[in-house]
């Protein structure tokens, strides 16, 4: 298990699955197959009639959205977001990396139907972007490391907000307060799980309380979903409002499943489109704004927001990051995959067409910033190498 909590496994698995999803959909299987994506898995006494493609996008992809929310927290409370002058620098850096991202595709959509995707090229993928870091950065500084992770979790929780606000209509109310109760429960009966340490000398098993939490979690992903507010949302709310200490052993039990099983097989399905048999100039303009947006939009906005942030959040009691640094998380953050797959299946449903050019444009602008991060973080680290060779630290500058 210890394996698939490696950020270099997560993210090779995540590319793989989405490489045999595309594979398999252009294959002969593929009609087959694409038709038991949409096979309906119902529910008729509980009011569910989901697709398996969306209870796994619904439904499983909501353990994701816990634990980055669960990290969120974490980071908000103990780490590096958890003051104004923290937060500040990675915030801004944040914001550019997805104010740039939507413009440029809506440069490409302008007055086209399919403008309404802006979102998809504003995400960035934390487990492959980690997953590239760990791979090619070994000799890359802690605080590269650091003000990635919390520029991802901002833009994770950007991207969280705009899923609520605008792929949500028609929300009831009365589903939204049962929600809420569940909700509030779940925060509640958190509270009662004991440290570490006592649960070891507890002669009371923590099971129940486990299974009440549990019970709770599913109650309050229903109530969201019967809401019309996307159920993922659910996840989200569940992680923050967890006590912290239960939070992080929810985390540390639940994350190889996420990276094993819940990730790649949404990347599976995500990716299972055939590729249309279109001429450049007949895709979609959302096509273009995609593929430009992500590898570019990123780069281009987070080296502006990390040089206004580097203006106003000056830190005195850190290394300041340089260029070369907001370069390679800019390369990096250019990794939509995960949350941009899923903003474009929201964003185009009613357009599966279109869905299905977003769908390889996510793909192929995030394989592009694959590569480009990948060169970019090496020529980084080898740099960073020379310089400890030079002063003879060894591997002070490793991660």
């Amino acid at each position: 298990m210890n394996l698939l909590r490696s950020e270099r496994w997560a993210a090779v698995l995540l590319l793989v699955a989405a490489a045999l999803g595309l594979l398999l959909a252009n294959t002969s299987a593929g009609p087959g197959l694409l038709a038991l994506k949409s096979e309906h898995l119902e529910l008729p006494w509980l009011g569910l009639d989901l697709s398996i493609g969306h209870w796994i996008s619904d439904g499983l992809l909501a353990i994701f959205f816990f634990i980055v929310a669960v990290e969120l927290k974490r980071e908000l409370v103990i780490g590096e977001l958890n003051s104004l002058s923290k937060a500040l620098l990675p915030a801004i850096a944040a914001v550019g990396g997805v104010v740039v991202p939507a413009l440029i595709y809506l440069a490409f959509t302008a007055g086209s139907p399919t403008a309404d995707g802006w979102p998809i090229p504003t995400a960035t993928d934390i487990a492959f972007a980690l997953g590239v870091l760990a791979v090619f950065g070994t000799w890359l500084p802690t605080r590269v490391r650091v003000f990635l992770l919390a520029l991802a979790v901002l833009d994770d929780l950007i991207a969280i907000l705009i899923i609520a606000f605008f792929f949500t209509s028609d929300a009831d109310l009365a589903s939204l307060g049962f929600a809420g109760i569940a909700i509030a429960l779940f925060g509640a009966v958190s509270r009662m799980m004991k440290p570490r340490s006592a649960w070891i000398l507890a002669r009371r098993p923590q099971w129940p309380v486990v299974g009440v939490l549990i019970l709770l979690g599913v109650l309050a992903w229903y109530f969201v979903y019967q809401s019309g507010v996307h159920a993922t949302i659910a996840g989200v709310a569940l992680g923050l409002v967890m006590a912290r200490r239960p939070g992080g052993r929810a985390v540390h039990t639940l994350e190889p499943w996420s990276n094993g099983v819940v990730l790649p097989l949404f990347a599976l399905s995500a990716a299972m489109v055939a590729v249309p048999q279109l001429s450049p100039s007949q895709l979609d303009p959302a096509f273009w704004g995609i593929l430009v947006g992500l590898p570019v939009g990123k780069i281009v906005g987070i080296l502006i927001g990390g040089g206004i942030g580097a203006l106003v959040a000056r830190r005195r009691d850190s290394t300041p990051l340089t260029w070369g640094d907001l370069l390679v998380v800019g390369a990096l953050g250019g990794i939509g995959f995960t949350v941009s797959l899923l903003m474009n299946e929201l964003a185009f449903a009613g357009l599966p067409e279109v869905a299905d050019e977003g769908t390889l444009a996510v793909l192929l602008g995030s394989g592009i910033a694959i590569v480009v991060s990948a060169v970019a973080v090496s020529l980084r680290s080898a740099q960073y190498r020379r310089r400890g060779a030079r002063a003879g630290v060894g591997g002070a500058f490793s991660r």
